[in-house]
Parts: structure tokens; sequence; C-alpha cells
């Protein structure tokens, strides 16, 4: 129990309060640019795979045998939500060989979204959520990060006169 703990509360961000999703989403960020620098794009979905089924485990194993199947210290789906919504970023940053600090307002447009579609539940996200099960907790973030990372490159392409 102790290690899904650590997992899922990601080294205890989740305890914080008010407000812990926020600071999960908020400590995600620097650890994305982390990721990024030291292996690109490439590591960043390395990390968003092998996060993903972590906290599947760790949500299964802190819930088992409890009514709540979202406690609110579990933030370890906040931060794999949010490494989604940062993913265009890496890609591009990646690609082009650019500093991705340089793209500063993704980085804020990709967190005010993904915290913008995970405290909704519009749509897809509240379909997830309603799944009540350790899945649908991953899940329900999951969705939030891709709408947001769509979100991202839809500004971008606005931004940009793409669109």
């Amino acid at each position: 129990m102790k290690l899904a703990s650590v997992i899922g509360t990601v080294l205890g961000v989740g305890y914080i309060r008010p407000a812990p999703g926020t600071w999960g989403s908020l400590v995600a960020l620097p650890w994305a640019w982390a990721l990024h620098v030291i292996g690109g794009f490439p590591l960043l979905v390395l990390a968003i795979v092998v996060g993903f089924f972590k906290g599947w485990w760790a949500t299964a194993t802190m819930t088992q045998d409890q009514d709540n199947h979202d406690p609110s210290e579990i933030v370890v789906d906040e931060l794999i939500g949010q490494w989604i919504a940062i993913l265009p970023l890496s890609y591009a940053a990646w690609s082009m060989e650019i500093s991705i600090l340089a793209m500063w307002p993704g980085w804020i447009a990709a967190f005010a979204l993904f915290r913008l579609f995970d405290i909704t539940k519009l749509g897809p996200v509240g379909w997830a959520d309603r799944m009540d099960t350790p899945l649908g907790v991953m899940l329900d973030d999951v969705i939030a990060g891709v709408l947001a990372a769509l979100g991202v490159l839809a500004l971008a392409a606005l931004y940009h006169g793409v669109l």
C-alpha cells in the first residue's frame, strides 16, 4: 500500500490543500519539461504510457474495499492528463529542435484547458468519470488531456494563421 500511495499521491502532492488536483497538474509541468529535456518527445510519451499503468495500479490499490472510487489525494491521473496536454508542445519543440520553453503561451493554454476539462467533466470526460472504477479515474484525465491537447493545437493554428 505504501508504494501505491507514493505513486497515487505523486510523492504526497495529493495531500496539499486546497485543490489537490490543481497542485497535481502544476507539479506535472516541471516534470514534463525535465522529461522533454532529457529525452524529447519519445521519453514524454513513454513516461505517459508507463505512468498510466502505474497510476491505474496505484488507484486500484488505494481504493480497494472503499466506497470512494476517486479520493481527492489521488492526483497521478492529473499528472498523466497534464502531460498529454503538453504533448503538442513537446512534439513541436523536439521535431523543430527549439526550446520547449519558447512556447510558453502553449504551456499556459495546456494547463488552463486541462483544468477546464478536468473540472467541468464535459462530454466524454464525464462518461469516464462515471465509470466509478480505477480505470475511469485514469481515463477521465486522459480524455481531458487529449481535449486540452487538441485545444492547444487549435490555438496554435489560430495564432500562426493556419486557421
